[in-house]
């Protein structure tokens, strides 16, 4: 994959970086500012970039901000955003397009390699990838939701599950189940939401969508 780092701390950029590559991945550029960032995203058009939240100039939302304006640009740019803190209002927009290819993920997860490098790989091939921590937020701050309500225990851990990014095989791993019965969870969850079998749509973002944001 070509990825582009984003992150203005120089320890933690250079050792994402190694770590990539350590994983037969190229970095094509590297950022350290927002406006650099945005350039960076739109000059390379990734197959996937990682975006730290806080940058300079300001160290606010600097880097949030690039990552939205470049998906603005470009729609459907596979970004995986690193943040110290849940920013529920830059998720919640993040996602709001529902073409996935969306990675939420709080800076601790960089220590651990294959997490990280599946989440990288998920949000390239148009997944989502989100940190339970950022799930568990948008949650607790969510308007509540009748159609959520409707369903199962199971099926809100399913969602829940794929909410983090994971696949059915993963998923039925996690609740000792198998992938058939994974797969009419889903389907049965989906006709819950409301959401139908749509090629312009991807089912399990719209989902995704539904569940953290209530609507």
């Amino acid at each position: 994959m070509r990825i582009v780092v984003a992150e203005d701390l120089y320890l933690l950029r250079d050792g994402m970086v190694r770590l990539i590559e350590a994983y037969g991945h190229e970095v094509v550029a590297t950022a350290t500012t927002g406006p650099e960032t945005l350039e960076a995203l739109l000059k390379w058009r990734p197959d996937v970039s990682v975006v730290d939240v806080r940058m300079p100039p300001t160290q606010s939302d600097e880097g949030l901000r690039a990552a939205l304006a470049a998906r603005g640009e470009v729609p459907g740019l596979p970004i995986l955003i690193l943040s110290q803190h849940v920013e529920q209002l830059y998720a919640r927009e993040l996602l709001a397009d529902g073409a996935g290819a969306i990675g939420y993920l709080l800076k601790d997860s960089v220590f651990d390699a294959d997490q990280f490098i599946d989440a990288l790989e998920r949000v390239a091939a148009g997944g989502t990838a989100m940190d339970p921590a950022v799930i568990a937020k948008l949650l607790s701050s969510g308007p509540s939701n009748r159609r959520l309500e409707r369903l199962t225990e199971r099926e809100h851990d399913v969602l829940s599950l794929m909410a983090e990014g994971l696949s059915n095989q993963a998923i039925g791993g996690r609740l000792f189940l198998s992938e058939s019965a994974i797969s009419k969870h889903t389907t049965s969850l989906f006709g819950k939401l409301g959401i139908t079998d749509d090629d312009n749509n991807n089912r399990r973002v719209l989902a995704v969508l539904a569940y953290l944001n209530g609507v």
